[in-house]
């Protein structure tokens, strides 16, 4: 492999426990069984963007309409206080990330990911990851084009390219570009391509 694409919660960052946390917040006027509904729903599309699933709680759990305009209030809700809990370095999955500072200069890091793109840029930032990638991508694109645009714009030979992911979307991302996808910090991936249990003397 030569270009590594990066999901970002699950396999970076540690936030699933945080995100949890921010969804009940920004939908604590509502019923308790609603928004547990969707914590089921976000933990199993890890992939997905904050837009779908916010959208996802109104329409297919409440069942009430929602406005373009109050899906990005909302986003914006969860955005602040995702910029506040996710910046603690405690968060950080240690075992990729040392790979990642080791082999940055080796392979071209990308990131794709359904974390809201300015906040994910943002947390890079704090965080001190920006130098080791050569661009960080986010929703509302979805991740299947942003992996296309990527390959696309670099002209990467798919042969040569794969996208690490904790997620079924990830998955779904990368077989429907052609390129190779590495399940990671989900054992429910075990059974698709390829799995890494640890990046320690890893060899991709």
């Amino acid at each position: 492999m030569k270009n590594i694409l990066w999901d970002f919660d699950g396999v970076i960052l540690d936030s699933m426990e945080v995100r949890d946390f921010g969804f009940k917040e920004i939908f604590k006027e509502f019923g308790k069984d609603s928004v547990n509904q969707l914590i089921k729903y976000h933990r199993a599309n890890g992939g997905l963007s904050r837009y779908v699933k916010i959208r996802y709680f109104f329409e297919n759990i409440l069942n009430k309409e929602i406005t373009e305009e109050k899906v990005h209030d909302f986003a914006a809700k969860f955005s602040d206080i995702m910029r506040v809990e996710l910046t603690h370095p405690k968060n950080l999955i240690q075992d990729a990330v040392n790979f990642i500072e080791n082999n940055y200069k080796t392979y071209n890091f990308h990131i794709v990911s359904g974390s809201d793109q300015e906040e994910l840029r943002f947390l890079c930032q704090e965080l001190k990851l920006s130098s080791y990638f050569l661009s960080i991508h986010g929703s509302p694109t979805p991740k299947s084009i942003l992996v296309q645009e990527l390959l696309n714009k670099h002209g990467y030979s798919k042969s040569l390219t794969c996208l690490i992911g904790d997620s079924i979307n990830d998955f779904d991302a990368a077989t429907s570009n052609g390129i190779t996808f590495y399940g990671y910090n989900n054992s429910d991936l075990k059974n698709k391509d390829h799995y890494i249990n640890t990046f320690t003397n890893i060899n991709l």
